[in-house]
C-alpha cells in the first residue's frame, strides 16, 4: 500500500509499506481521504510527542473516511463507508489502508465524504465542550485561532448563546470564515502579541468571560491568560508545540481566580456521542464545512501538503489527502 511515513522532524515521504491483517476486534479501511490537523502539523513539522522515529506508515493521521475491506468485529461489515478517528499517537489514516480497532470508527450518514470528515475534528470540540461545560449565554467568549478546531469554537458557542465572540488569526483568509461561522470582533494576529489583548478589553472592559486557546504555539498560550476577566473560564485545546515547558505568568492567573482545563481523548468518550453528533450536524446540513475545505492533494505528494498546510500557502485552511 501507499502510505506517508516520517522519518525526521519536517520530513515526511510517500512510499510503500505493508498491510497489517486485522485481529479479533479490529477492521480494515480503504481510505478514500485523510486530512491534515493542527497537531499532525506540531508533531511532524515541530517534533511534538513523536513515539519514535522513523514512524509507522501512516502516522499520525487520525482524520479519515474510507471503506471496510474486511472486518472481524461483528457491529461491521465488508462496504461499509465509515469515519476513522483513532487517537494522534496511534493514528494511521496518511496510509492507503488502516487495520485498527472497532472502537475507533463509525459508519457514516450519507453525504459527501469530504465533508463528512470533517466530523472527526468537529467532534473532538463538541467533546471538549461538553467535557467541561460552561453556560456562555449573553456572555463575552475570546477564541485564539481559527484554524478548522477554532471554527468549529465559534460556530458551536455562537450557537450556545455567546453574546459576543471575539477571534484572531494570522489568516485574513481564515477570518472572513470565522465572520460567516459567527465572529463578531476579528483581530489579525500579525498586528502583534498585544493586539488581541487590547481588543478584547476595548470590547469587554474587563475582559472574555471564557477563553479557547486553539493553537497550541507557547507565545499563544502565554497570551490566553491575559483574555479572560476576573474568574473566568480558560480551555487550553490546541496542542503543544513541543515538548518543552511552557512558561506562564502565574500571578496573573492566581489573581483572576482563574479555572483552567485542558482536552485531551475524545476518542474515548463512552457512546462516541459528540462524534455522531459532528457526523449529524453535517450529514444534514446543520453546518457548512464546504469553506473549509482548501485544498486536496494524491497522498503521493504529502510533503508538499505538509508543507502547504504548514506555512498556510494559498489560503490554505484544512488541507486533505486522497487515494
Amino acid at each position: 500500500m501507499r502510505a506517508g511515513r516520517m522519518y525526521e522532524v519536517g520530513k515526511i515521504v510517500c512510499e510503500e509499506a505493508e498491510i497489517r491483517p486485522p485481529d479479533e476486534g479490529e477492521v480494515l479501511v480503504r481510505t478514500s481521504f485523510a486530512s491534515i490537523c493542527g497537531s499532525d502539523l506540531h508533531m511532524v513539522m515541530m517534533g511534538a510527542i513523536v513515539p519514535g522515529l522513523p514512524a509507522a506508515p501512516g502516522f499520525p493521521g487520525h482524520e479519515g473516511v474510507g471503506e471496510v475491506v474486511e472486518s472481524r468485529h461483528p457491529d461491521f461489515n465488508q462496504g461499509d463507508k465509515v469515519l476513522t478517528y483513532p487517537h494522534s499517537f496511534a493514528g494511521t489514516c496518511f496510509a492507503e489502508y488502516q487495520t485498527l480497532k472497532a472502537d475507533y470508527v463509525l459508519k457514516l450518514p450519507d453525504g459527501d465524504p469530504r465533508h463528512l470528515l470533517m466530523a472527526q475534528q468537529l467532534g473532538t470540540v463538541i467533546w471538549a465542550l461538553r467535557r467541561d461545560p460552561v453556560d456562555v449565554t449573553g456572555k463575552a467568549v475570546a477564541i485564539i485561532g481559527q484554524g478548522s478546531a477554532g471554527l468549529f469554537f465559534t460556530w458551536l458557542l455562537k450557537r450556545a448563546g455567546a453574546e459576543k465572540v471575539i477571534v484572531s488569526d494570522l489568516s485574513a483568509g481564515r477570518l472572513e470564515v470565522a465572520k460567516r461561522f459567527g465572529a463578531d470582533i476579528t483581530v489579525d494576529a500579525n498586528e502583534g502579541p498585544d493586539a488581541m489583548q487590547r481588543t478584547v478589553l476595548d470590547a469587554t472592559g474587563a475582559g472574555a468571560d471564557y477563553v479557547v486557546e486553539a493553537v497550541g504555539t507557547k507565545d499563544t498560550v502565554r497570551q490566553s491568560t491575559g483574555l479572560p476577566r476576573l474568574d473566568g473560564h480558560l480551555l487550553w485545546f490546541g496542542l503543544p508545540d513541543g515538548r518543552d515547558p511552557v512558561q506562564l505568568d502565574y500571578g496573573e492567573f492566581f489573581r483572576k481566580r482563574l479555572v483552567a482545563t485542558s482536552s485531551w481523548g475524545a476518542q474515548d468518550e463512552p457512546g462516541r456521542s459528540s462524534f455522531k453528533r459532528a457526523l449529524g450536524l453535517i450529514s444534514r446540513g446543520d453546518i457548512d464545512v464546504s469553506p473549509l475545505l482548501s485544498h486536496v492533494l494524491p497522498i503521493e505528494r504529502i510533503d508538499e501538503a505538509f508543507e502547504i498546510a504548514h506555512e498556510r500557502r494559498d489560503g490554505a485552511l484544512k488541507v486533505s489527502l486522497s487515494f
